[in-house]
């Protein structure tokens, strides 16, 4: 299905970088659901720039059935099904190395927290989505990543770790869902410069990192969208739990 006749909800797509992937996505015509928690002045914004196809609609992704309402006035509002999903929400997280909780004092609860943000969330989305995504025969699913477990430069424990678990389910979701036509992928990022999360990266690190990169830079959030799109479209019809890297080259498979 092309990208300009499919309505796709963003979780987080009202700033940072689900705001580049949201501003993808209307440039090729797609409708968007723009999810938020609390960034309401962020979404409308947001919508009056991009214009009548893009819809804010506020949920907690942690919450099913707060998740069930949304996928519900997405329809009664477009009179379409979601068809694809971006998990992008990050539950209040800043990449900040000096900052981060070492593994010998870091709770418990933070691992909890962005497990319940990262998984569960996009549990939650895929659960909502099957009833539209089947009724067409078709459905994308892309989990947005992280090049850290492949390559931990910064050790974010609950951050990492959370990732890596739905890396997991990315796979395994695919072999669910492969026969009903739902391809399920992940899209891997470095450091972004910048968003929201990154901006608190020194920017020692900043260029750290670019000297490492074989592109000599570091990746921009618009350059990550623009991965985020070719799942979404038929170009990667026949890709399914796969986990691209998109960080300039940094991160080898």
């Amino acid at each position: 299905m092309q990208l300009a006749k499919q309505w796709v909800l963003v979780t987080g797509g009202a700033r940072g970088l689900g705001a580049h992937i949201t501003r993808a996505l209307a440039r090729e015509g797609a409708g968007v659901i723009v999810n938020y928690l609390r960034s309401d002045a962020e979404a409308r914004r947001l919508a009056d720039e991009l214009g009548p196809r893009v819809l804010p609609l506020q949920a907690d992704v942690t919450d099913p059935d707060a998740v069930r309402r949304l996928f519900d006035a997405a329809q009664a509002q477009t009179g379409e099904p979601v068809v694809s999903v971006v998990n992008n929400a990050l539950v209040e997280f800043s990449f900040d190395g000096d900052a981060r909780p070492k593994i010998g004092d870091i709770a418990w609860a933070r691992f909890q927290q962005q497990i319940d943000g990262a998984l569960k969330g996009a549990l939650n989305t895929t659960q909502a989505a099957l009833p539209g995504m089947r009724s067409r025969g078709f459905g994308r699913i892309v989990n947005v990543g992280t090049n850290l477990f492949q390559n931990p430069v910064v050790p974010y424990h609950d951050y990492t770790a959370a990732k890596a678990a739905l890396l997991s389910l990315t796979r395994t979701a695919s072999n669910d869902l492969g026969p009903d036509g739902i391809t399920v992928n992940m899209v891997s990022g470095g450091l972004l410069r910048t968003t929201d999360a990154s901006a608190a990266t020194p920017e020692a690190v900043f260029d750290m990192v670019a000297g490492f990169t074989p592109l000599r830079r570091v990746t921009t959030p618009e350059e990550f969208a623009d991965a985020v799109l070719f799942f979404l479209s038929p170009w990667a019809r026949a890709v399914t739990g796969q986990n691209l890297i998109v960080d300039g080259g940094l991160v080898k498979g």
